[in-house]
């Protein structure tokens, strides 16, 4: 007889534990291991970190690693690339693609809010650096401008990661607001950690011996544990960070990383570490303790590069490295071909030399066979000659994590993956415009707007800066140092970049200058006759 049909099942149950047992036992290292690697790769993949390597003041000359490019799309070097040393960047650049027209606004507050927000400064209307202490307008600057920066009810990027289980870390300068704002706080604007930020736009001091400023108006926050070592401060922000991210993996948490140091702006002060490499340049002693600082920055991009090696997660983490507004490089003056040459201009000015920035996007440890990487491809040593900005950074954040856009957020940029691939996208438009409807800068109550290779300057008061001219207009693909004002003679053009511009001026609702009765001075059409 057999046994009843329940009691077989129990036995063939039984049997079948014990043959699984063995099979487990026989199989168990290979099982565990693969069963972690596959924990591990799902993790990986799922959730890339992203890293926002921002640098103050950095202009595409202030390095060793060229971005410009003749007319067949190669590497062109200038003067300037031979005065820096800049390795790290190099390193970067060849397992990742560098753009040689990227934009930011030509000064701070602007572009890290554009970062923040994914909008235009004319439309989240930060449209100056945002002095801490009191508002810096200008005599006839517009009253509703935004100087109190971003606030509780601003959509960021880093309250947009977060709520998507991120890990949002901010180390170094801020500056999103003045003193007794929201904005003074990174950790009210999204992010869980803040060393170093606060409404400051510069350090007192990067030596330890001076407390990073301490008893000072600019005196950099949270780095107390650092002065005793005697800890240069960019490099005791690159051991925060470090820090913040080995805290981040022990968590199991993908991250975002907002790096923003403090060099190079001023004050110039020399970093011992590289001077030796500049004593012989011929250059003089600010611009050789300038390039000491961009040295530190290079340097501190390789430690940074190293960390994520050796902790098992470069290959699923996006480094994105650029600069915050056009060089600060105590060379020539703000108008000239000088300290970005071949540009022209400097931080603050309406050329090409205060607002053209580098970027580079890359993954810290290139590898194609990684499941990230197979789905976010970034060509290697690669230059993208498409025109990208600040503005971005946010969509293109969010495609990299496959985070939705906020469809009740407005978004001025778009996403760079596709120009990551090195490919062109046909879909973009080529535009940037940049409203600065203040004064008490390098440049005064101006608007640009970069259409194709065409570039439009709108001067609301004429003056010597303009030589006398409300309308600049440029071809930057022939006059690449904006030597030639083209406006009388292209007065077709002319027109159409005008109107354009007040398109989009209107369309983000862009606030203007005003004149001595305190009327809104909007941009003029050029007369027909021009």
């Amino acid at each position: 007889m057999y046994p009843p049909v329940g009691h077989r099942q129990m036995i063939n149950s039984k049997a079948a534990v014990a043959w699984a047992w063995l099979l487990l036992i026989f199989l168990l290292p290979w099982r565990v291991t693969a069963a972690q690697q596959l924990a591990k790769e799902i993790v990986k993949s799922d959730r890339p970190n992203v890293i926002v390597f921002l640098v103050d003041d950095m202009g595409m000359m202030d390095s060793s690693l060229a971005f410009l490019t003749d007319a067949q799309g190669r590497r062109e070097r200038h003067p300037l690339n031979d005065f820096y040393h800049t390795p790290q960047m190099e390193r970067l650049a060849a397992q990742g693609i560098c753009f040689n027209q990227f934009y930011a606004m030509s000064v701070c507050s602007p572009t890290r809010a554009s970062i923040m927000t994914g909008q235009n400064a004319a439309r989240h209307r930060i449209t100056n650096w945002i002095n801490p202490a009191e508002n810096n307008r200008g005599k006839f600057g517009p009253p509703d401008w935004n100087w109190q920066g971003l606030t509780e009810s601003t959509m960021t990027l880093p309250r947009l990661l977060q709520a998507h289980g991120y890990r949002t870390i901010h180390v170094g300068k801020a500056h999103f607001g003045p003193w007794k704002s929201v904005g003074a706080d990174p950790a009210k604007l999204g992010f869980e950690i803040n060393r170093g930020g606060s409404p400051i736009g510069h350090p007192g001091s990067y030596f330890a011996a001076k407390g990073y400023g301490a008893g000072t108006s600019h005196a950099v926050p949270h780095l107390e544990t650092f002065q005793a070592s005697g800890t240069f401060l960019t490099s005791a922000l690159t051991q925060v960070a470090c820090e913040q991210i080995s805290q981040a993996v022990s968590e199991n948490k993908p991250f975002y990383l907002n790096l923003a140091h403090y060099a190079v702006h001023s004050p110039f002060e020399s970093d011992p570490q590289f001077e030796s490499q500049y004593a012989d340049s011929g250059k003089p002693k600010p611009a050789q303790a300038f390039a000491t600082l961009i040295a530190g920055i290079d340097q501190s991009l390789g430690q940074v590069l190293d960390h994520l090696i050796q902790l098992g997660i470069a290959e699923n983490t996006l480094i994105l490295f650029l600069g915050d507004n056009g060089s600060d490089a105590p060379l020539g003056g703000p108008h000239e071909i000088a300290c970005a040459a071949p540009l022209r201009g400097k931080k603050g000015a309406h050329y090409e030399g205060g607002m053209r920035v580098p970027m580079i996007a890359s993954w810290a440890r290139p590898n194609n066979q990684h499941p990230t990487q197979r789905r976010i491809r970034i060509a290697p040593n690669k230059v993208q000659t498409q025109i990208g900005s600040v503005c971005d950074l946010f969509p293109t954040i969010c495609e990299v994590t496959g985070i939705p856009l906020p469809a009740e957020h407005k978004i001025d940029g778009q996403s760079l993956v596709k120009l990551f691939t090195g490919e062109t996208d046909a879909t973009r438009a080529q535009e940037f415009w940049m409203h600065f409807p203040h004064d008490n800068h390098r440049s005064n109550y101006f608007t640009v707007f970069r259409k194709q290779n065409w570039k439009l300057i709108y001067h609301y008061n004429p003056t010597e800066q303009s030589h006398g001219e409300r309308y600049q207009l440029f071809d930057l693909e022939a006059d690449p140092s904006e030597s030639k004002n083209l406006a009388n003679s292209q007065s077709k053009i002319l027109h159409d970049m005008v109107t354009a511009l007040i398109d989009r001026l209107r369309d983000c609702q862009a606030v203007f200058p005003t004149d001595a009765n305190g009327n809104s001075l909007e941009p003029l059409m050029p007369s027909r006759e021009r």
